[in-house]
């Protein structure tokens, strides 16, 4: 039971259906998805990048950034800010699961700036049942991370950023036979860096070039029982540029690749027994299973970040179906009204998450409200309905009258 309680909420966590199948063949197409713990730290936390096919490594700083690229913070425009979202998750299966985002930053000076942020997932209502199917009660198991963040200009185009995390998981604190399970926690870091061009000249129009690299969660393993999992450790590469059509208009192009640090999955040798059924060999010296081909998964975290570039069963065209790209376009209207859309890709054989996503955002002043709806490419999606707000206050001070208008383009 322990087990497909958690297999539900791994499931909840990553939103996606084909993600949690073992290998196997789908369409004619090998499967081997790549599954962590705690997935729902990959889950878009907010909408103006959720709007954008979830690329943020290069994309403009907002209160958001910590989860995309912490060093964004240092280029923020104004002094502080805070900002909330709220995400409904997989609404075509569950009806109560929904994810809460709490970010904020505030600028020490013109070159460093600090961060924090929260993030609560809550998994709904799960009934219990003993052996025979009596119902013995019901649970909500929840997972939250909390991040504190330090980003620190290092010249006039570019930024180096930290962030400290703290994760924790309740999917197995319930109780099974007279015994209940602990909460489940680790600790992770982030290093990232942000790098924003000067004013380009792009024909008669002047633009800005921007790169971003960011390493997430980079921890320990975590562990629910007796068993260690990794955590979704994962590279993040993008490049964008926004064009300044005129004094008032812009338009913004996004490219994000993004790989997961976590060993891949190996292919174990079978072989039939007598009862004519496929099993996995297991080596009677060591115990351990025999690996037909790829890596053995069960080592330490460096060692899984260094072998997940090499370790694919299927080679070097494997590696390649582990990166996911996202897409996305941002027009902007005098700093007050802006139109998004994107795209995301990963490979069937590695989850199969493909959707397209739209979205708006309007500013008064110091507030701005983000919205964006999600748009998967194949019927009866778990991802269908997904839709965010996001409500976010900035500010330059007391007595700042620059809270709106015309964006200005710095030579």
């Amino acid at each position: 039971m322990k087990k497909t309680l958690l297999f539900v909420c791994t499931l909840a966590g990553s939103g996606t259906i084909s993600a949690q199948i073992s290998s196997g063949q789908l369409g004619g197409q090998t499967l081997n998805p790549i599954t962590t713990a705690v997935p729902f730290l990959m889950i878009s936390p907010d909408s103006k990048q959720g709007a954008m096919g979830d690329a943020g490594a290069a994309t403009e700083p907002d209160v958001n950034s910590i989860h995309w690229n912490g060093s964004k913070l240092a280029f923020a425009e104004k002094k502080f800010g805070v900002g909330f979202t709220v995400t409904p998750w997989l609404r075509l299966l569950v009806p109560d699961i929904n994810m809460y985002y709490l970010a904020g930053y505030g600028k020490l000076n013109d070159r460093q700036t600090v961060g924090a942020s929260l993030r609560y997932f809550s998994l709904g209502n799960i009934d219990l049942t003993d052996a025979t199917g009596q119902y013995t009660g019901s649970y909500k198991p929840n997972e939250f991370a909390i991040d504190l963040a330090f980003s620190q200009k290092l010249s006039k185009n570019f930024s180096l950023g930290v962030a400290a995390r703290y994760i924790n998981s309740s999917i197995s604190r319930v109780y099974f036979a007279g015994s209940s399970g602990n909460a489940a926690s680790t600790f992770a870091v982030d290093l990232s860096m942000f790098y924003k061009s000067n004013t380009l000249k792009l024909g008669d129009k002047k633009a800005i070039a921007t790169a971003g690299l960011a390493f997430t969660n980079i921890g320990a393993k975590i562990s629910y029982s007796n068993d260690q999992n990794f955590i979704p450790m994962n590279m993040r590469l993008g490049g964008g540029l926004k064009t300044h059509i005129d004094d008032y208009n812009t338009f913004g192009v996004y490219l994000d690749f993004n790989k997961l640090l976590v060993p891949t999955p190996p292919v174990y040798q079978t072989t039939i027994n007598a009862n004519g059924q496929k099993e996995i060999v297991i080596d009677p010296a060591t115990g351990k299973r025999v690996i037909a081909e790829g890596k053995d998964p069960n080592v330490d975290v460096a060692t899984g970040i260094m072998q997940s570039f090499s370790d694919a069963p299927g080679g070097f065209h494997e590696e390649l179906q582990e990166i996911n790209t996202s897409f996305g376009m941002e027009y902007a209207y005098n700093n007050i009204f802006a139109v998004r859309g994107g795209y995301f890709y990963e490979s069937k054989a590695k989850g199969g998450r493909q959707f397209f996503t739209v979205g708006m955002g309007f500013k008064f002043k110091v507030i701005n409200v983000d919205g964006s709806y999600l748009i998967p490419t194949s019927l009866q999606n778990p991802l269908q309905r997904t839709w965010r707000i996001t409500l976010s206050f900035n500010f330059d001070g007391a007595g700042s009258a620059d809270d709106a208008g015309t964006e200005k383009v710095q030579p």
